[in-house]
This record gives C-alpha cells, structure tokens and sequence, in this order.
C-alpha cells in the first residue's frame, strides 16, 4: 500500500467522523450516520489494503 493511499484512507475517515460529530452536535440523526458509514466505508478501504500487504510479502 503507498503511502498516499494510507493518508487517504486516515483523512476519510477523519472527515466521517467530524461529519458524525457534527450530526451529534446538531442532532441531525441523517448526518451522524453518514458520518459512520463514511468511517465504515474508509476502515473497509484500509482492511482490503492492509490484506493486499500481506500477499505482496
């Protein structure tokens, strides 16, 4: 996995969970899940990167 894809993957998920946060702040149930799911998606992302690691070792 390159570098740019790791920093990527950390900024999503760092932009879902200020979208989560904010959702929570305003209650705005829509928007903190979409926050979630965003962190989801970005975790998903690094689980298939870190796999694709390992079979390159």
């Amino acid at each position: 996995m390159s570098a740019a894809d790791k920093i990527k993957n950390a900024a999503e998920e760092l932009a879902g969970k200020a979208k989560e946060a904010v959702g929570n702040v305003t209650n705005n149930d829509k928007l903190a899940a979409e926050g979630k799911a965003d962190q989801t998606k970005a975790n998903v992302k690094q689980t298939g990167e870190d796999v694709k690691d390992v079979f390159k070792n």
